[in-house]
């Protein structure tokens, strides 16, 4: 008979296993990127990302928290906070990241519009627009 050792369990917030996209911001540097968590507590957030990002960087993370983590409706926020540890990209998959929030400001105001550019067949054109 094996006997694994005991793992004591670090976390002081419960973990939600949420797949939300988030917008990055590396606040040392001002580059941006964007991503998806893999899971989310009070305290902090596991997402995937194209942003390079390292140990220690302080970043700010905008996403919609659902209400699970709220205790009250979906609220859109932005955290900032400190990453803990990253892990590489790996073929087919992006690199991951794992960040400390610090605090929390809850946003009142909706995403602000996406510019995107269409090609419409058939022509060259490109039209620029706005999404909410």
């Amino acid at each position: 008979m094996s006997s694994e050792p005991l793992r004591q369990e670090r976390r002081a917030a419960q973990r939600f296993d949420f797949h939300l996209p988030v917008h990055i911001r590396a606040l040392d540097r001002d580059q941006e990127g964007s991503g998806f968590t893999q899971d989310l507590s009070a305290r902090g957030a596991f997402f995937f990302t194209d942003l390079p990002l390292t140990p220690g960087e302080n970043v700010e993370l905008t996403l919609v928290m659902p209400s699970e983590i709220t205790l009250a409706e979906n609220m859109r926020v932005r955290c900032r906070g400190q990453v803990l540890r990253t892990i590489p990209a790996s073929y087919g998959a992006k690199a991951a990241a794992a960040v400390r929030i610090a605090g929390y400001e809850f946003l009142s105001e909706p995403p602000a519009p996406v510019a995107v550019a269409e090609t419409y067949s058939g022509s060259d054109e490109v039209v620029s627009g706005r999404v909410s």
